[in-house]
């Protein structure tokens, strides 16, 4: 798991997932920060663009007007490797796939 130690929703999929004795490990992607690969092998996972993962409620999205400014793919990732917190999380790795944002009890499984 993909996480933010201060994010109350990352929070909550922790406990869930200690909750039902999920063998987990945890990475604080603030802490230890994705590289490009790294984030573009986990989007490949998802089967999601990296546009469809953007936390449109950080401030940084708002600063750098992402909203108005299209970006490519590849720009985006550049964007959230150097601004974590335009990733939407947590991140889930299960089975070769990746999901992002709240967890839903199918992704736990």
């Amino acid at each position: 798991m993909y996480h933010k130690s201060s994010c109350i929703t990352c929070k909550k999929g922790i406990e869930e997932m200690e909750r039902i004795s999920a063998d987990i490990e945890k990475r604080d992607f603030f802490n230890d920060p994705f590289s490009e690969s790294e984030l573009a092998k986990i989007f490949k996972m998802s089967e999601k663009k990296p546009s469809e993962c953007l936390r449109k409620r950080d401030k940084m999205y708002k600063e750098l007007k992402l909203e108005e400014n299209k970006k490519t793919e590849n720009q985006i990732i550049k964007l959230m490797v150097k601004h974590p917190g335009l990733i939407r999380r947590p991140i889930i790795i299960s089975r070769n796939n990746a999901y992002f944002g709240k967890l839903g009890k199918e992704k736990i499984r």
